[in-house]
This record gives structure tokens, sequence and C-alpha cells, in this order.
């Protein structure tokens, strides 16, 4: 099985939650901040847009008991990026972009691998994978099917912000006179 990966996605192994996560596995439950929470039998994910938010949940986890890196090796968790996958080594842990459906509808997910790898290239399970994705989640509505990406230092250039909305940072896109939204745990 695997997980989901959208926007910049925080993945947390579930031994590293139930062996040394302060209160275990409830306890990590109640620390999700947002409604992106998915997870499998090995991996659990929460989805973020602000690399500030990521940061503020990695530093909860840490405080929590589980350890982010060390010597620059992702250890019970990793931030995952949508389109180029862990932003750190995590020998743990397996990213692919792959084909949903019949439709040949693409979403970024990963999965837990354990054991030496025997070759290059993508090392995956099986030839079907069951994906785990939070709960309501549909493909039409989703990061994976609307991804779009703007650099902190071009947001003045091409966002203007307008107001913030149930947790939502709320911005005109300049080059599409569309409204866009980026969601936020924190203020």
């Amino acid at each position: 099985m695997a997980v989901l990966v959208e926007a910049i996605s925080v993945i947390v192994r579930r031994d590293a939650i139930e062996a040394r996560y302060s209160g275990g596995w409830q306890s990590f439950l109640s620390a999700a901040p947002n409604n992106t929470f998915c997870a499998d039998d090995d991996l659990v994910r929460v989805g973020f847009m602000s690399p500030a938010d990521v940061e503020a949940f990695i530093r909860r986890l840490e405080k929590d008991g589980l350890t982010f890196i060390r010597n620059q090796q992702a250890i019970d968790i990793a931030v995952v990026d949508q389109m180029r996958g862990p932003t750190i080594q995590a020998e743990w842990l397996e990213f692919s972009h792959l084909t949903m459906g019949t439709k040949g509808n693409k979403v970024a997910a990963c999965w837990l691998i354990e054991g030496p790898r025997m070759a290059a290239g993508v090392h995956v399970p099986s030839k079907q994978m069951a994906l785990a994705t939070p709960e309501g989640w549909r493909y039409e509505d989703s990061l994976s099917a609307n991804f779009k990406f703007v650099a902190d230092e071009d947001m003045s250039e091409n966002l203007k912000f307008l107001r913030r909305e149930d947790g939502q940072d709320v911005y005109l896109d300049l080059t599409t006179g569309k409204e866009v939204y980026i969601g936020r745990t924190q203020a």
C-alpha cells in the first residue's frame, strides 16, 4: 500500500509513532493540525501548503519523541515534495508518480521499503498498489489534478493577497485572474 503525496507532505513511520511518540497513536491523531491525514499499515501522511507550517508540525513531533534527521538521514519523519520527492535521504521510503485509474491520472505517492535495494530505479512492491488518501479526497478536486507552484520569491509578482478565510490565505493569481487558496495551519 502507499500514501498520497500532495503539496508538502510530512510522512511518519507508524512503527515510530507506536514505539516513541508520547501518548502513542491516539495522541498523534490529535496532533494532526488539518484534515489531510491519511495512513496505510506502515506510513502516515499529513499535508501542508506552507513550509512554515511543515516546520511547526515537525517541531511538535520532535518534542513528542520522534526524530526527524540524524547524520543527514530521515529517521522517523520525512518531508516529501509532490513534484520532487523526499527533501532529504530516507532509506526506508520510496517515492514515485503513479498512474491512477483508467484515465491515466497521475498522483504522487510514497511507501515503506525495507531491506536492501536490488537495483537502481523505483522499487514497487506489486503491480497493483492501493493508495491511502484523506477522507473525502477526490482526484478531480485535488492538488494532484490542479497543482500550481509559486516560489516564495515570486509570490508578490504572481499573487495578490485578498483575505484570510476558513484557515486559508486567499490570493488573486495575477497570471490567470482566478482566486487561489493556500491552506494554513497557523496564522
